[in-house]
């Protein structure tokens, strides 16, 4: 069996490396065979050379898409190549690699189709309080428009398997992805189970991902995925 792990980058050349060759040591634990796939989105710095060099699969955009189209991209990529599994992991270093295996194991054994790794079943997760407040706001906003209740609609430590990867059809190109997931869950009928990842804080990290002032602008592109 094939296990595809994606790497959504852009202009990440200072933090990738480490990530990528702990990728690689966890993989030769893991009970699949496993490739990497960055796919760089449309990056100024030395992001696609820095992971050609490491001998990964880069799959690069033009100008810079977005999230949502970079994990589409991905996942378009294991369906081509026939991969059993995918699983979406952050490229600055948030995630601990050895969490693979808690979203792998529900995968294989047949228990989910998809699998969320959770910052929030942590006791003590440190996750910085507005942080908090936005991820209770968009876990109550996935259930409110797509019937799916979860703890950490934000995550981007996400596990599919095969009907999961060949299913899930992308609309979204940015942020609200990481809600459109679930929407694609509620959709296709999808068996969805969370299990807990432990998540690493850096200076670097907390400057990135979801910030106050886009959380409008995330919920209208989210209706606007609601009427296509």
């Amino acid at each position: 069996m094939k296990l595809l792990i994606i790497l959504p980058a852009f202009n990440e050349a200072t933090v990738i490396i480490p990530v990528i060759r702990q990728l690689k040591a966890v993989g030769k634990t893991l009970p699949v065979d496993s490739q990497i796939c960055v796919v760089n989105d449309g990056s100024t710095d030395k992001t696609a050379a820095v992971c050609e060099a490491e001998k990964v699969v880069v799959l690069s955009h033009l100008i810079n898409c977005g999230l949502g189209a970079s994990l589409a991209t991905g996942l378009a990529y294991a369906r081509r190549n026939n991969f059993d599994f995918a699983i979406t992991i952050d490229s600055d270093g948030q995630h601990d690699p050895h969490d693979l295996i808690h979203l792998l194991k529900p995968l294989m054994k047949g228990k989910a189709d998809v699998v969320i790794g959770s910052r929030m079943l942590v006791k003590n997760n440190q996750m910085p309080w507005l942080r908090q407040l936005n991820n209770h706001l968009f876990n109550w906003l996935t259930y409110f428009f797509f019937q799916v209740k979860t703890s950490d609609s934000l995550s981007g430590f996400r596990g599919f398997n095969r009907r999961a990867i060949q299913l899930i059809k992308l609309k979204t190109e940015r942020m609200e992805v990481s809600n459109e997931f679930f929407s694609e869950i509620n959709r296709n009928h999808l068996r969805f189970i969370e299990v807990s990842i432990k998540v690493i804080y850096t200076e670097y990290s907390l400057a990135k991902g979801v910030k106050p002032g886009t959380v409008f602008a995330i919920i209208f592109r989210l209706l606007l995925r609601l009427v296509r």
